[in-house]
């Protein structure tokens, strides 16, 4: 068996910029194979169903990450809730590069792409409810008010992302977590 030239993680890293940058619509299969130094025949081998196999395997890889470096910080409870919200806010502009980037599911939620992945893309948002709801649960809010913190913080953050992207300004998103970050510590 012949090894694989193109790694699988500098092949969804090469899908995600054309996603984040392209949207699903606007993404052709000419964009992904050269984005991934693949051609349109190895990227139909390895993904079958085609561009919306790709994307699936993105938003799972985003998925992972943002588990693997988010979440497991917001649900470490041997940590403070104020370094827990701070570390995983930490991550988030990681994520997103300090604004720089667009979030995957903005890219992929227009047109076309929400029909395909309203449910994927709708179980992440809850995730990320469900987690920084426990962190306003941790410093001790009520349930609703926690709840409605969580709602908050997203917003704040798909908000600040868009007024990044779109003024060409990241110290907007970058003010967006601090906002977070105050909003969260100012009901201690």
């Amino acid at each position: 068996m012949r090894p694989q030239k193109v790694l699988d993680k500098e092949m969804l890293e090469g899908l995600t910029k054309v996603f984040r940058e392209k949207g699903y619509e606007g993404a052709s299969l000419t964009d992904l194979a050269q984005a991934t130094g693949l051609n349109k025949a190895s990227l139909y081998h390895r993904f079958p169903k085609g561009k919306q196999g790709m994307a699936e395997a993105v938003l799972s890889n985003v998925h992972d990450w943002v588990q693997g470096n988010v979440f497991s910080i917001l649900q470490d409870t041997t940590l403070p809730p104020d370094r827990r919200l701070k570390d995983g806010l930490n991550q988030i502009s990681i994520l997103y590069s300090g604004g720089e980037e667009t979030c995957i599911f903005r890219a992929l939620s227009m047109q076309v792409g929400l029909d395909l992945f309203a449910e994927q893309i709708n179980d992440g948002m809850q995730l990320w409810l469900t987690n920084f709801t426990k962190v306003g649960l941790a410093f001790n809010f009520e349930k609703d008010v926690a709840y409605q913190h969580a709602l908050q913080t997203l917003v704040a953050i798909q908000g600040g992302l868009v007024l990044a992207r779109i003024m060409n300004d990241s110290n907007i998103f970058k003010q967006s977590l601090q906002n977070i970050e105050n909003r969260y510590l100012s009901r201690v």
